[in-house]
């Protein structure tokens, strides 16, 4: 039985939110990251690490049950640094795992391991194709993962869609800004492709169920994202209709855009990186029958209710002077628009 649970990049958008879950739930939970928390959460331990340094990490997880591996980088970080951290911290942590006997270790992966797929809905047996150094990172760390499995350890991967919910900022900072100023927003082509997210609450749930499912149903892997999901247009307008402006989505020409969007994300002067570019042009979306059938999981939220969810933290935070500013190291933190802030005067 897990009692007591570890999560690596507790202070994160993902590990805070679980950290606060498990707790509630009753658990012993020790959060280990670089950064300190936002607002920490009583009765939580934490523990300040880098995941690459295996001492501290065997001592974190010194007397744990299971570990929750979240701790990752983001795609906006140099080539190295993400393969260092994805890869070999993944790695790390699950020999500290494996040294300590632990129960369990679930990696918290991506979909972002199929790259661009050409079949959807993808299931998780379509291959890992990635296209660019976050992915490439996030295949490998699946591969270090199924080294372990081999050698019986229980580790589930999970595979979660892009997750929302309160405290995620990044690219979406910038639809919440432009829809609060009473702007209109762009979107490639029609905008009719199916864009499948997830909820953070529906994310950590999953979490708590790999944890608790008996261990030959955990250790397996399997794609989490929303059921219900529609049009990147129709999610999007969602967001401009509860600014109340009465503001729309506009539609730029896909050709000439992905031109220039690749051309400035090669030039670091926009945060919108090639594949996000690219994935944006077709449907996207995964199976999650898997999960249903097999773990006994399903979400609760759409697309919509994380995406105004997070929407509506965004504008309480913002209105109380509490949004953060920096160069957006972290999901929590607004992404520098760059050239794309000269653009508003054209919305």
């Amino acid at each position: 039985m897990v009692n007591k649970v570890v999560v690596t990049g507790g202070s994160g958008m993902l590990g805070g939110n679980l950290t606060r879950s498990l707790a509630a739930a009753g658990l012993q939970v020790r959060s280990l990251d670089l950064r300190p928390p936002v607002e920490a959460v009583p009765g939580v331990e934490y523990l300040t690490a880098d995941i690459r340094d295996g001492a501290r990490v065997r001592t974190a997880l010194n007397g744990a049950d299971a570990v929750v591996h979240t701790a990752a980088a983001l795609p906006s970080y140099p080539e190295d640094e993400i393969r260092s951290i994805i890869v070999e911290g993944t790695r790390t942590v699950l020999r500290a795992a494996e040294a300590a006997g632990l129960e369990r270790a679930v990696h918290v992966s991506s979909t972002a391991v199929y790259g661009l797929p050409d079949t959807v809905p993808t299931t998780e047996d379509y291959p890992r194709r990635p296209v660019d150094a976050y992915s490439r990172a996030k295949a490998g760390a699946e591969v270090v993962a199924e080294e372990f499995r081999a050698r019986g350890m229980c580790v589930p991967i999970l595979r979660p869609k892009t997750f929302v919910g309160p405290g995620r900022m990044g690219l979406f900072a910038m639809l919440f800004e432009w829809a609060e100023e009473g702007r209109n927003f762009p979107v490639l082509g029609r905008g009719d492709v199916r864009i499948q997210m997830f909820a953070i609450e529906d994310l950590v749930d999953a979490v708590a169920t790999t944890l608790h499912a008996p261990a030959d149903v955990a250790g397996d892997t399997f794609n989490l994202a929303a059921a219900e999901f529609g049009t990147l247009r129709e999610d999007f307008q969602a967001v401009l209709d509860a600014a109340g402006h009465g503001k729309r989505l506009v539609s730029i020409p896909a050709g000439p855009a992905v031109l220039a969007l690749d051309t400035l994300s090669r030039l670091r002067l926009s945060p919108v990186y090639g594949r996000l570019v690219h994935k944006l042009r077709a449907d996207s979306y995964v199976s999650i029958d898997k999960a249903r059938e097999v773990l006994g999981w399903k979400p609760r939220l759409s697309n919509q209710d994380a995406i105004l969810g997070t929407y509506r933290w965004w504008r309480e935070n913002r209105a109380a002077g509490a949004a953060p500013r920096s160069a957006g190291r972290t999901s929590r933190e607004p992404w520098k628009q760059g050239a794309l802030g000269l653009a508003k005067a054209f919305f």
